[in-house]
């Protein structure tokens, strides 16, 4: 049973990073380069689908039945799964790119602006410290979600896994940015231990948006605004606490 507590730390994160995700200034930073990367990734999956399905096929992990039967029909469906998988995680991740380079110091400064404009700014990360933790973040993830791809023969743990997956890569990947213009460096790494738990949980609930196509292209959007919802409010109680 999660804390009520906890659980009014993260609904309000998701709750005040709504108005925020619908504000002009972030739909006029982000709006055509996510909507660019949508229609292009449309374009390449109506035209890539099938060929790479075809590709795959061709590999024996899959079987070598081409005679038209049922081997050849289960060659094929799994070919298929594999090649909108692959296209979608191409997808994902260029929507991440996207919004960790142009989308997040636009939105530390709105939610900053907006809620926390007395909080001090102790500058605690940097651009190639942001730049290195988007890197590492999501060679990880890659690696881990084409390991998690032979869980595709059991879809409900290959579902599981991904939920889990992607909890891991919206806290990993957004709490570094949410705190880097306002924590020091011992901040960071305090407000990252006390709050991890808190951090994976919100990534938890945000994970299933990860899993709807077209939507996925936004989402992180939405979760890196709530990170720095829940990033900046733990950062108040860590700094409140210290004073007492």
């Amino acid at each position: 049973m999660v804390p009520r507590a906890v659980r009014g730390r993260i609904l309000r994160a998701l709750a005040e990073a709504l108005p925020v995700f619908f504000s002009a200034r972030l739909f006029a930073v982000v709006a055509v380069p996510l909507a660019a990367a949508a229609l292009g990734w449309l374009f390449i999956g109506w035209w890539a689908w099938e060929p790479l399905a075809d590709w795959l096929a061709g590999f024996s992990l899959f079987g070598e039945d081409r005679s038209g039967g049922l081997g050849h029909r289960a060659t094929q469906f799994g070919a298929a799964l594999l090649a909108v998988a692959l296209l979608m995680l191409a997808a994902a991740v260029t929507a991440l790119i996207a919004i960790a380079v142009l989308a997040m110091p636009v939105i530390v400064e709105l939610v900053a602006t907006r809620d926390f404009a007395t909080l001090a700014r102790r500058r605690g990360g940097s651009f190639a410290g942001s730049a290195a933790n988007a890197v590492v973040t999501v060679a990880i993830y890659v690696l881990l979600w084409l390991v998690a791809l032979f869980l595709l023969l059991v879809p409900p743990l290959y579902v599981a896994a991904t939920l889990l997956l992607n909890a891991w890569l919206n806290q990993r990947l957004f709490r570094y940015d949410a705190l880097a213009l306002h924590a020091d460096r011992a901040e960071m790494r305090e407000v990252v231990r006390q709050a991890r738990s808190r951090m994976f949980l919100l990534g938890l609930l945000l994970a299933p948006l990860s899993l709807v196509p077209l939507v996925n292209l936004v989402a992180p959007l939405y979760a890196g605004i709530a990170f720095t919802y829940l990033c900046l409010s733990e950062l108040t109680a860590l700094r409140a606490s210290a004073r007492q």
